[in-house]
């Protein structure tokens, strides 16, 4: 009797009805993410997205943003949980395109492995619908790519797209900001997704295994890693519909925001501050997280030390009119964000001593942390 004939794409690695089932696990999630602006269903070799609606703008400007989730996807893959990694993908990536204004419209996501393992798919593609629906953003497609031999069996990355409209004349950023203008800081909900390299460092060395309880924490160390990063889209939007954008004469409205991620607080706020412009960030009038004040103890380091690359507790920068603080924060509160004023815009001459002088590219303003960081809790 004849052999079966073999699928030499299955004896180089590659399992295709593998994937065909994570596509069938994944479809309800993100189905749910789609209104009638989006055209096609699932599996198509192109998202369509109606952009009739764009027609409502005066001139409507597209946003763009990309990026992934970095290491911190080892800790996943270590106690294999995968089903926050997803919102940490759109936490990176939509969550740049508010930054300056715009409304998030839909995403595309790509995965990396060194085999499917259909369920543990599902599960990172349910965290990016549910997240994309958190914000408002529709997920229109996306790719799964199996790459054995360059990617160990249980080893994945993950990486996305996303794209937003903003009115032309709504558009925030540093030309909006003015003299006296308030700093608020936005809680973050952890380590979001940044300095995880740093992170793991400090648990190798420190031999802790992610399996490990983490007394502080009253979970495992990988449950404590793994907190998903917070989502800001929605309520910023809301902020700036609420407050308004300034109007140029900078009063009444939302200037400038900046996304706390790779850098820290110095390097993101001197991003979105325009050249000749300074501020100084007290570190008194916030308590950095548990995770982070932990983190540092076991490495016998110091939380100042770390500023170049944890969030250290805030996760979002707004630069408003100092009239429209208390309003501000007050709105943030409603939508479950604590923020608080970490300081004030200054232009001209600024205070001696050495500041961080734009960032990334960007030659903008100047900003230096100073005072120490409070005891409690914020």
């Amino acid at each position: 009797m004849a052999a079966s004939p073999t699928n030499p794409y299955s004896e180089a690695g590659v399992d295709t009805a593998a994937g065909d089932l994570a596509v069938e696990l994944m479809k309800s999630s993100v189905r749910a993410t789609h209104g009638p602006e989006v055209l096609g269903g699932v599996g198509g070799f192109a998202g369509l997205f109606d952009a009739s609606a764009l027609r409502d703008f005066r001139r409507p400007l597209l946003a763009t943003s990309t990026d992934g989730v970095g290491t911190k996807v080892a800790i996943a893959q270590a106690i294999d949980k995968h089903d926050t990694i997803g919102q940490d993908l759109v936490g990176m990536v939509v969550d740049d395109i508010v930054v300056v204004g715009a409304k998030p419209l839909f995403m595309t996501d790509y995965i990396a492995c060194g085999k499917v393992f259909p369920q543990r798919i599902a599960d990172i593609v349910r965290g990016i619908a549910e997240a994309c629906t958190a914000t408002g953003t529709a997920l229109v497609g996306g790719e799964t790519a199996e790459h054995p031999g360059l990617l160990g069996p249980r080893d994945y990355d993950v990486a996305g797209a996303a794209t937003g409209v903003v009115e032309a004349d709504g558009i925030l950023g540093a030309d909006r900001v003015q003299d006296g203008d308030v700093v608020l800081g936005v809680a973050s909900s952890g380590l979001h997704s940044n300095g995880y390299s740093l992170v793991r460092h400090i648990v190798t060395n420190a031999g802790i295994g992610y399996g490990d309880n983490a007394a502080d924490f009253g979970m495992t160390w990988g449950e404590a890693l793994l907190e998903p990063t917070r989502l800001y889209t929605l309520p910023l939007l809301r902020l700036i519909e609420k407050l308004g954008p300034s109007t140029g004469s900078g009063t009444g409205g939302v200037h400038a925001l900046t996304h706390v991620t790779g850098g820290g607080i110095a390097a993101n706020l001197a991003r979105v501050l325009p050249q000749g412009s300074w501020a100084e960030v007290d570190r008194s009038t916030w308590s950095p997280s548990p995770i982070f004040r932990v983190l540092s103890d076991i490495a016998g380091s110091t939380l100042e030390s770390a500023e170049g690359t944890w969030n250290l507790g805030i996760g979002f920068l707004a630069i408003i009119s100092a009239d429209a603080k208390d309003a501000a924060i007050a709105a943030l509160a409603a939508e479950g964000m604590p923020a608080w004023q970490v300081g004030t815009v200054g232009f001209g001459a600024r205070p001696s001593g050495e500041f961080e002088q734009g960032a990334k590219g960007v030659d903008g303003g100047a900003v230096r942390l100073i005072g120490a960081y409070a005891d409690g809790a914020k």
